[in-house]
């Protein structure tokens, strides 16, 4: 007999989230020095190395110890509504998504106390960010879509 995991969709898209956001981190230290820059399309998007250890946009830059609680308070939270709930898909993949985002980022936090950031559209002159930042609001998305979208019928 087969057994089907709980919102599926909710851990392989937190897994995917995580791994990509830390393995990318991870190349970007491993390969540029700190405030190295490279052109991927000249004055639109770079490679740019930078820290953060701070909230989204360098928010609460002095002193914020406390967001590394916050994401794993906001990462446990996620997991008991997984394991309590049953999502429909868009929900899995956005809780999903923001999971991998907040372990990425809370993971940076507790090992670094900063957060690696690598992400930078220049043409837009928008703060430099990471995957992590990326796969939460991919989960807001999705998220918004399921609540707004999709009809109360369909919700498997």
């Amino acid at each position: 007999m087969e057994k089907r995991i709980k919102n599926a969709g909710f851990w392989i898209a937190g897994v995917i989230c995580l791994v990509l956001d830390q393995v990318s981190k991870l190349w970007i230290v491993r390969t540029f020095e700190l405030r190295d820059s490279l052109a991927i399309i000249p004055q639109v998007f770079h490679l740019t190395y930078v820290t953060n250890n701070g909230a989204a946009f360098s928010l609460f830059a002095n002193g914020a110890d406390w967001l590394r609680w916050v994401s794993l308070a906001v990462s446990l939270a996620l997991v008991g509504l997984a394991l309590r709930t049953h999502l429909n898909r868009w929900e899995q993949v956005g809780y999903g998504c923001i999971l991998g985002g907040a372990l990425g980022n809370g993971i940076d936090r507790f090992v670094s106390g900063q957060v690696v950031d690598f992400l930078d559209f220049q043409f837009i002159n928008f703060p430099i960010f990471n995957l992590a930042d990326v796969s939460i609001n991919v989960g807001i998305v999705c998220l918004l879509i399921s609540a707004f979208w999709m009809p109360s019928s369909s919700n498997t």
